[in-house]
C-alpha cells in the first residue's frame, strides 16, 4: 500500500511531465484501435450488403468467379442458356426462379461524355432490374425501366453527379454504346459502400451487355418454405447436372468477402505496422521521461532506501507509475481510436466510399488489445529506468552521486552498438550482392533490423562527436549562448541519443522510401527512353479493357501511321521436357510491337516470333524447361484449343516493361481461340506520321472523347503519370509515418521540459549573472535544434543506406538506376531544424518566465 501511495503521489506531482508521455501512448493506441474499428466496420458493411443482395441459391456459368466478378477477357460476362431457367424451376423445393443479366465490365457516361464511374475504385454495375434487387433497393423517384430507352440509377450516383429523371446517359460495353433516359432513381436499403449501379429491363440488358438474347449471367433461386439453402442447392444440382456453378447465399457472401479480404488485410496490417513504428518511437519517449524523473528524484530515492525501502520496492514504485501512465493513456487511446475510425469513415466518404456510422463495429477484442498493448509497452519501456533506480545505493543517492555503473554501462553499450551496427552493415552488404531478389530480401530485412538497433544502442556514443560538429557549424555563430546550448546537449549523451533515436526511426523510413521511389521512377524513365519506340500509349487507368469501338476510333484518327494492338491471355504450356506450366501468361500483339517495344533478345529474332505458328519465351523459362530456338511447345489456350507453336526467340527476363513476357501474334492466337472468345486489347500503341505528332496527339484525344475511360499519353505524359502514381503512394506512406514523427517531437518537447526543470537552479544563476530571457530562450531552442538535427543525420544516413541496398535488389528485377532525391533529403534535414525550433517553444517560454530568486533557491 505504501508503494502505491508513493507512486500515486509521484505520478500526480509530475502530472504535467507525464502528460506528453501519456499523449504518445494515447496516439499509438488510438491508431491501433482506430484501424481495428475501421476495418471491422468495413467488414460489417460489406457483410450486410452481401447478405442482403444474395439470393437463396445462385446458378451461373462454371467459369464465373465465385465472387460474382463478371469481367472476362472478351469484355462480356460468362452466360448460361435461358433454358436453364425452366430446368431450375422444375427442381424440388424451388419457390421461384428468375434469370438476370449484369456486368461490371462497362463504363457509363452522362450526356457530356463524362464518366459516372466511382472515383473511389468501386465497381460500376449495369444489370437487369429483378425481384432480388427489389429487396435491397427502394424506388424513390420515377419508375423501374421498361423498354430499351429507359434506365434506372442508384440514388448515391444520382446525387454525386446531379442526375435527374429524363437525363440521357450512355452505357459503353464490348458490344457497343447504348443510350437511354433515366426513368427512375432507387436508394439502397442497406449501406452502399461506393458502387455505381444502373438497371435496365432484361431484354435490353441482354442486348447491351452480351449482344444476344436467350442468355443470362445468373439465375436467382428462392427456396420454398421449410427448404434449407443447402437442400435447395442439392436439388438444383440434381436437376441441372455438374455443368454449372451453384452457390448458396452463404457461399456467395463468403466468396465476396474473400475477394475483398486481400485488400482489407493489406490495408489493416499496413496501418498496424505504422502504429507499431509509433509505439517503438514512443518507447524512447517513455524511457527518457522515467530516466529523467528518476534522476531528479535521486536524493528522494536515497531517503526511501535509508528508511528501509528495498530495491524491489523502489523498482516497483517506478513501475506502478508506468502502469498508471499506461492505463490512462490506453483508456484515452481506445476512445480516441473510435473517434479516429469515424474520422476515417468521413474521409473515405469524401473519396467516394460511403460508410455509415450505423454500422460502426467495436468488437470486444479492440479495447482489450489497445489496453494490453499500451500498458505492456509502457511498463516495458519504464523497466530499465526502474531497474536503474533500484540499483542506486542509499549513500550514493543522498550525495547525488548517480549510478556507479554508468561508465561501465557506457562501454558495454558502445561495444554492443558497434557490433550490432557492423552485423547490420554486413547483412546489408550481403543483400546488395545477392544473385536473387528473394534471397537478398531476407538479408535486407535482417540488415535493417540490426542496423537500426545498432544505431539506437550506439547513439549516445555518436552524440558526442556529431553534436560537436553540428555545434561548430551552427552554434558557434551565436557566441556564448550557442556554446552553452552545445554543452547542454552534450551533458547527458544517453538522453540526447535516445531523443535523437526517436526522430531517427521515422526519418530513416522516409529517406529509404524516398530513395526507392525515386530510383523506381528514374529506372522506369530510362527504360522508357531506351525501349519504347512508339509515340502514344492508350490505356485505362482503372484496368478496363479497350472495346472494339475504341480501337476503331484510334485507327481512324488523322495523322496516325500505325496502331499496334496488345492482348493478354493465359494458357497451359507443355514443354519438350514433358512438364506442363499451368495458367501461364502469354501476350498476343501485332508484329509492329517488335518495333514499338525494343525488348532485349538473347537468342533468335523477336520479329520472327510474330510469324504464324510461332512464339517467344523469356530466358528464365527457357532455362527451367530446356527450351531452345526451334523447340515446339504445346499451348492449350484458355477458351480455345491446343496448338503446337515453334519458339523463334528467347528474350531477356530482366527489364521494367513486359519483364518475363512471352509473345505470339494476334493472328496465331485467332487460330486457336474463337472470335467470340478473343480477349480485348489491354492497351494500344500508336505512332504518328512523320511530322504529324502534335496533330495526331490532338486527333487521338478527340477520337476518344466518346470513351472517357481511356487515356492517351505520349512518353512525357506517361513518365509524369508514373511519377504521380509513385508520389501519391509515398505521400500516403509519409502521412502514416507522420504519427511516429509527431510522437518523436513530443519526445523532444518532454526531454527539454524535464531538462529545464532539472536545471532550474542553474538557470536561475545564469539569469542572476546577466543572461537575458531572450538569450535563455535562444539557448534552449538551439539545444533542441541540435538534438533534432542529430537525429535527422542518423535517420537520413541510415535510410539512404537502406534505400540504396533495396535498389540493388530492385536492379535484379530490371530497376537498375540508383537515384537519391537530394532535394527531398535536404528538405527533410532543414525541416528537422524547424521541428527542433517548434519543440522548444513551450519549454523555452516556461524557462524564460522563471522567477530568478525562486530558481536559485531550488534544491
Amino acid at each position: 500500500m505504501t508503494v502505491l501511495k508513493t507512486s500515486m503521489r509521484n505520478f500526480f506531482a509530475h502530472k504535467g511531465r507525464m502528460a506528453l508521455s501519456a499523449v504518445a501512448v494515447l496516439l499509438s493506441v488510438a491508431f491501433v484501435c482506430g484501424t481495428l474499428v475501421f476495418t471491422d466496420t468495413m467488414n460489417t458493411t460489406f457483410d450486410k450488403l452481401f447478405a442482403a443482395t444474395s439470393s437463396d441459391v445462385t446458378v451461373s456459368d462454371k467459369d464465373a468467379s465465385d465472387s460474382g466478378e463478371t469481367t472476362s477477357g472478351n469484355g462480356k460476362p460468362p452466360v448460361i442458356p435461358a433454358s436453364v431457367l425452366d430446368e431450375v424451376r422444375r427442381a424440388e423445393g424451388v419457390k421461384s426462379a428468375e434469370g438476370t443479366v449484369f456486368s461490371t465490365s462497362v463504363t457509363v457516361v452522362d450526356a457530356d461524355k463524362d464518366s459516372l464511374s466511382p472515383t473511389s475504385g468501386g465497381p460500376t454495375i449495369v444489370g437487369s432490374w429483378n425481384s432480388n434487387d427489389a429487396r435491397t433497393m427502394e424506388i424513390t423517384s420515377g419508375a423501374a425501366p421498361e423498354g430499351g430507352d429507359q434506365i434506372m440509377v442508384d440514388g448515391d450516383t444520382a446525387d454525386k453527379h446531379g442526375l435527374k429523371l429524363g437525363d440521357e446517359i450512355g452505357v459503353i460495353s464490348a458490344v457497343g454504346t447504348h443510350t437511354a433516359k433515366i426513368s427512375g432513381i432507387a436508394d439502397f436499403t442497406v449501406t452502399n459502400p461506393g458502387a455505381a449501379i444502373f438497371y435496365m429491363d432484361t431484354a435490353t440488358a441482354q442486348r447491351t451487355l452480351v449482344g444476344e438474347s436467350n442468355v443470362f449471367t445468373n439465375v436467382n433461386v428462392t427456396a420454398a418454405p421449410g427448404v434449407s439453402h443447402d437442400q435447395l442447392k442439392k436439388n438444383v444440382v440434381a436437376e441441372l447436372g455438374a455443368g454449372y456453378k451453384v452457390l448458396t447465399a452463404e457461399e456467395t457472401a463468403e466468396a465476396n468477402q474473400e475477394s475483398l479480404g486481400d485488400f482489407m488485410g493489406v490495408m489493416k496490417y499496413a496501418m498496424l505496422g505504422f502504429a507499431g513504428i509509433a509505439f517503438l518511437v514512443g518507447i524512447f519517449l517513455i524511457i527518457n521521461t522515467f530516466s529523467m524523473l528518476v534522476a531528479q528524484r535521486t536524493r528522494e530515492i536515497g531517503l526511501m532506501r535509508a528508511i528501509g525501502s528495498s530495491r524491489k520496492q523502489v523498482n516497483r514504485s517506478v513501475l506502478v507509475e508506468a502502469l498508471l501512465l499506461g492505463v490512462l493513456g490506453s483508456v484515452l487511446g481506445v476512445g480516441a481510436g473510435v473517434g479516429l475510425a469515424v474520422g476515417l469513415m468521413e474521409l473515405m466518404g469524401q473519396m467516394g466510399m460511403e460508410l455509415s456510422t450505423d454500422d460502426l463495429t467495436v468488437a470486444w477484442t479492440t479495447p482489450v488489445v489497445g489496453l494490453v498493448l499500451g500498458v505492456v509497452v509502457t511498463v516495458l519501456a519504464a523497466y530499465l529506468p526502474a531497474r536503474r533506480a533500484g540499483k542506486i545505493s542509499p549513500m550514493a543517492a543522498l550525495r547525488d552521486a548517480g549510478t556507479p555503473a554508468d561508465a561501465k554501462a557506457g562501454w558495454i553499450r558502445a561495444v554492443a552498438g558497434l557490433v550490432l551496427t557492423g552485423a547490420g552493415g554486413f547483412a546489408l552488404y550481403l543483400a546488395g550482392t545477392a544473385d536473387k531478389a528473394a534471397d537478398g530480401s531476407l538479408w535486407l530485412g535482417l540488415g535493417v533490423v540490426l542496423s537500426l538497433i545498432g544505431f539506437v544502442v550506439v547513439g549516445p556514443v555518436l552524440a558526442g562527436g556529431m553534436v560537436r560538429v553540428l555545434g561548430a557549424i551552427l552554434l558557434r555563430a551565436f557566441g556564448p549562448v550557442g556554446r552553452m546550448a552545445e554543452r547542454n546537449a552534450l551533458r547527458n549523451p544517453r538522453r540526447t541519443g535516445a531523443t535523437g533515436a526517436a526522430l531517427m526511426i521515422g526519418l530513416a523510413l522516409v529517406a529509404c522510401l524516398s530513395v526507392v521511389g525515386s530510383s523506381m521512377v528514374a529506372s522506369a524513365t530510362e527504360e522508357l527512353d531506351k525501349a519504347v519506340g512508339t509515340d502514344f500509349i492508350v490505356q485505362s487507368d482503372r484496368g478496363e479493357l479497350i472495346t472494339p469501338q475504341a480501337v476503331e476510333a484510334v485507327k481512324a484518327a488523322p495523322g496516325i501511321d500505325r496502331v499496334t494492338e496488345y492482348k493478354w491471355t493465359e494458357a497451359d504450356f507443355t514443354t519438350p521436357d514433358g512438364r506442363t506450366a499451368k495458367d501461364t501468361a502469354i501476350t498476343a500483339a501485332d508484329p509492329t510491337y517488335a518495333t514499338d517495344l525494343r525488348v532485349e533478345t538473347v537468342s533468335g529474332n523477336l520479329a520472327d516470333a510474330y510469324k504464324p505458328g510461332s512464339m517467344s519465351v523469356h530466358e528464365d523459362f527457357a532455362k527451367d524447361h530446356d527450351v531452345r530456338i526451334g523447340s515446339k511447345i504445346e499451348v492449350a489456350f484458355t477458351d480455345g484449343t491446343t496448338g503446337s507453336l515453334t519458339v523463334r526467340a528467347i528474350t531477356s527476363s530482366e527489364g521494367v516493361i513486359d519483364a518475363g513476357a512471352m509473345y505470339t501474334s494476334i493472328d496465331t492466337l485467332a487460330r486457336y481461340v474463337p472470335a467470340d472468345k478473343m480477349p480485348l486489347d489491354q492497351l494500344l500503341f500508336a505512332s504518328a506520321q512523320d511530322g504529324q505528332k502534335d496533330t495526331a496527339y490532338k486527333a487521338l484525344k478527340d477520337a476518344l472523347g466518346e470513351f472517357p475511360q481511356y487515356e492517351v499519353r505520349d512518353q512525357t505524359d506517361y513518365k509524369e503519370a508514373l511519377k504521380d502514381q509513385i508520389g501519391q503512394l509515398l505521400n500516403m506512406i509519409y502521412g502514416l509515418l507522420a504519427l511516429a514523427i509527431i510522437v518523436a517531437i513530443l519526445g523532444v518537447v518532454n526531454t527539454l521540459a524535464l531538462s529545464v526543470v532539472e536545471r532550474t537552479r542553474e538557470i536561475g544563476l545564469m539569469r542572476a549573472i546577466g543572461l537575458s530571457r531572450r538569450q535563455l530562450r535562444r539557448m534552449i531552442r538551439m539545444e533542441s535544434v541540435v538534438i533534432a538535427l542529430f537525429g535527422a543525420l542518423l535517420g537520413l544516413g541510415l535510410g539512404i543506406g537502406w534505400g540504396a541496398t533495396a535498389q540493388q535488389l530492385l536492379a535484379l528485377e530490371g530497376l537498375k538506376v540508383l537515384d537519391i532525391p537530394w532535394p527531398t533529403i535536404t528538405g527533410v534535414f532543414i525541416g528537422s531544424a524547424f521541428v527542433g525550433l517548434f519543440a522548444a517553444l513551450v519549454p523555452a517560454f516556461r524557462a524564460g518566465r522563471m522567477n530568478v530568486l525562486n530558481a536559485i533557491a531550488t534544491d
